[in-house]
């Protein structure tokens, strides 16, 4: 395997622990609300739900010639 595969493959596992790490520290936000401001906010999702859509993957680089 070279080297550029190997290099990808451990940029795409850290960047997908990244993005479970931010999943559980929402997760573990909206657990610790209190009752009275989920029922509040349940017609509008909040800051941070919007800001995880919004992390960006990189796609595969394309080919250098």
């Amino acid at each position: 395997m070279g080297t550029t595969y190997l290099k990808r493959q451990k940029e795409m596992k850290r960047l997908e622990k990244q993005r479970e790490k931010a999943e559980r520290r929402a997760q573990k936000k909206l657990a610790n609300r209190p009752q009275k401001d989920l029922s509040a906010e349940s017609a509008q999702p909040a800051a941070d739900e919007q800001g995880l859509a919004s992390v960006a993957v990189p796609s595969e680089p394309e080919p250098r010639n």
